[in-house]
């Protein structure tokens, strides 16, 4: 299972909002709502071979975590503003610190950040940090199939959470020589993920 974990800085974490201004009322979660896409969407289907954390930390009730199971997913199409509806129904849920169910495959938790490292730390698998200064993938090998990935919004991880990483056994991994999207790294991410696993 490839994990994805992506912390949205100041996304809301109450289901008040309109579906028509994504970009400007909701804290930028339109940026994880394209992360969303990259992680699931296949040209005739879903991955099943996926999860993504989403972890709001923006008001009024900070922090939230989503969780997108993909073996387990229903009812998500590749607009973003299905999309939003879905998160939406999952934020006016009453929530606390175990997983609650919202809709198939979509899950809602009163978990941070180093909540939601700690629990897929626990489940094995290697931790990989994508940030601009890290090491090329490409000589060094990239991690196997059961890997967590933790990468930015639209800013990087605060030193904060990046002291939080530390705390477990990890590495730094570049996807390249410029700044990309975060739904675009989690696209290269997993297009390397299908060609290793083609080769084997």
């Amino acid at each position: 299972m490839r994990v994805f974990i992506v912390p949205g800085h100041r996304a809301v974490t109450g289901g008040d909002f309109t579906l028509n201004d994504l970009s400007g009322s909701t804290g930028r979660l339109d940026i994880l709502l394209r992360c969303v896409n990259s992680a699931f969407f296949l040209s005739n289907g879903i991955r099943h071979d996926a999860e993504l954390y989403l972890v709001l930390l923006g008001n009024p009730d900070p922090p939230k975590t989503i969780r997108f199971v993909g073996g387990e997913l229903r009812y998500l199409n590749p607009d973003e503003r299905s999309t939003a509806a879905l998160v939406r129904t999952a934020l006016m849920k009453k929530c606390g610190a175990g997983w609650m169910k919202s809709t198939p495959g979509i899950y809602i938790a009163k978990k941070g950040f180093e909540d939601v490292v700690q629990e897929c730390a626990g489940r094995g698998g290697e931790i990989v940090y994508l940030k601009e200064s890290g090491e090329d993938p490409r000589k060094a090998g990239l991690a196997g199939a059961d890997s967590v990935f933790v990468l930015g919004d639209q800013h990087d991880l605060t030193a904060e959470e990046e002291g939080i990483l530390a705390r477990f056994r990890h590495r730094t991994v570049s996807l390249g020589p410029r700044s990309l999207h975060t739904d675009h790294c989690i696209t290269i991410i997993n297009n390397e993920l299908d060609r290793i696993a083609g080769a084997e």
